[in-house]
């Protein structure tokens, strides 16, 4: 059944973290409007189960392809498995943080992986994937980033660097293909309840304050607002704004982003 949704960025999407989460909610929304979609994911059995559950409820051709994003070759291996596709979506969901730790309490590799994942990786897929799209004349992009972008704290040097990265990846990438038909997006999420999200507060025995945001609601306003972009601020009073500290100074931005760890600290340096 022909969609809006459908008219405008099928007839594939490529889902990258497509088994759970926000991931999962972007290939309910998106194969619903009758788009068929590719699903990457690291974890086989959990991908398969997810395809099946999604070619049942709608309908739509699902294909699945297991790669870890964080090897250097994997967005090649994307190319090859999605060849003769028409992928006029494609939404890059993978790159979440395990735990926040201090810079040095991670190995190097550790961090290295998260730079080809949640940099390197987005980078190649936006130009593989973006340019059929750009020569169409058609298409949309979203990139997840995080409120981690706004400015760098204590404990997530690497993710926060990363996920800069990306939001300002989308909004170069707007600028460039607004023109050519091809939809941009940064969507920058705050804490939302994802299973990733729920691990990561278990191992750091933290209990959230306050309500997470529901992934339905993530992907529905995403691609409600795919052609409003270059950002969407999910759960923002001003979702298309700026930075929330933009009115304070750098420095006072990443003392509040580190919180206790960084107070503490500084207590400690000055004893």
């Amino acid at each position: 059944m022909a969609t809006p949704l459908a008219d405008a960025y099928g007839p594939w999407g490529v889902i990258a973290g497509g088994s759970d989460g926000v991931g999962a909610a972007f290939a309910h929304k998106i194969a619903s409007q009758g788009i068929n979609i590719v699903l990457v994911a690291r974890r086989g059995p959990v991908l398969e189960a997810f395809a099946d559950e999604i070619r049942a409820k709608y309908g739509v051709e699902v294909r699945t392809v297991v790669l870890d994003l964080s090897v250097p070759d994997a967005v090649s291996e994307l190319v090859r498995a999605t060849s003769g596709l028409q992928v006029g979506l494609f939404v890059f969901n993978a790159g979440a943080d395990d735990i926040s730790v201090p810079f040095l309490n991670k190995d190097l590799d550790t961090h290295l992986s998260l730079v080809r994942r949640n940099c390197a990786a987005v980078m190649e897929a936006a130009y593989r994937f973006g340019a059929p799209m750009a020569a169409r004349g058609r298409g949309g992009l979203v990139l997840v980033t995080s409120g981690a972008a706004w400015a760098g704290g204590a404990a997530r040097a690497v993710y926060g660097a990363t996920k800069a990265f990306d939001l300002i990846l989308a909004e170069g990438l707007w600028a460039e293909w607004r023109s050519r038909g091809v939809d941009v997006l940064a969507l920058v999420l705050g804490r939302t309840d994802t299973p990733s999200f729920r691990r990561t507060l278990e191992a750091m025995g933290d209990v959230p304050p306050g309500e997470l945001a529901d992934p339905d609601d993530v992907a529905e306003a995403a691609l409600a607002h795919l052609a409003d972009g270059p950002v969407w601020i999910h759960g923002s009073a001003d979702p298309a704004g700026g930075s929330p500290l933009g009115a304070l100074s750098r420095r006072d931005a990443v003392l509040m982003v580190s919180g206790s760890w960084s107070a503490n600290t500084e207590e400690e340096d000055k004893a």
